[in-house]
């Protein structure tokens, strides 16, 4: 059995919580090594071609998705850029950076909502609970990627995290 997400919308924060069964450090490892991120980043169907990581404060992560399922539909094919830019980093506690839209050069797509985002890994029994505080702009920015199916999104995606943690242990 999986654990679940759990998530609480306030304003323009989104917060997300969850508890994965491996060592703090192994899970601080798989968001922040391009090793890691290409096996699990992104929702069911959806793969990694392009990812590079500089982790380092000033540093970018700059990525693509690519829709490879093509049980999706209209989404079958399409490419999704991201690009994020580390502001804080405390191993192996807290990452912070600032999470866009962007395009293939890593260009900041100005249409759509930043996200100035917080992880943190705290041990647990049994584990490690990585807690998302999501802020936007606005409650509109913030609704406007709900709207897109991010929740979804970040539970498929935190569902091929458990999977990947579990093949490496």
């Amino acid at each position: 059995m999986t654990t679940p997400i759990t998530s609480k919308v306030e304003d323009k924060t989104l917060t997300l919580e969850r508890v994965f069964k491996a060592p703090r450090e192994l899970v601080f490892q798989a968001f922040t090594q391009a090793e890691h991120l290409k096996h699990w980043w992104g929702p069911r169907g959806w793969t990694i071609p392009v990812i590079n990581v500089d982790f380092r404060v000033g540093g970018v992560w700059h990525y693509c998705m690519k829709c490879e399922d093509k049980n999706q539909g209209d989404f079958y094919g399409m490419e999704s850029w991201g690009k994020a830019v580390y502001s804080e980093i405390q191993p192996p506690e807290k990452i912070v950076y600032t999470d866009y839209f962007s395009d293939a050069e890593g260009n900041v797509a100005e249409n759509m909502p930043a996200t100035f985002c917080t992880l943190n890994f705290v041990e647990v029994e049994g584990g490690t609970k990585v807690i998302s505080t999501a802020e936007y702009a606005s409650a509109e920015s913030l609704k406007q990627v709900m709207d897109m199916g991010m929740l979804q999104g970040i539970t498929e995606t935190w569902d091929r995290l458990v999977e990947h943690l579990e093949t490496i242990q």
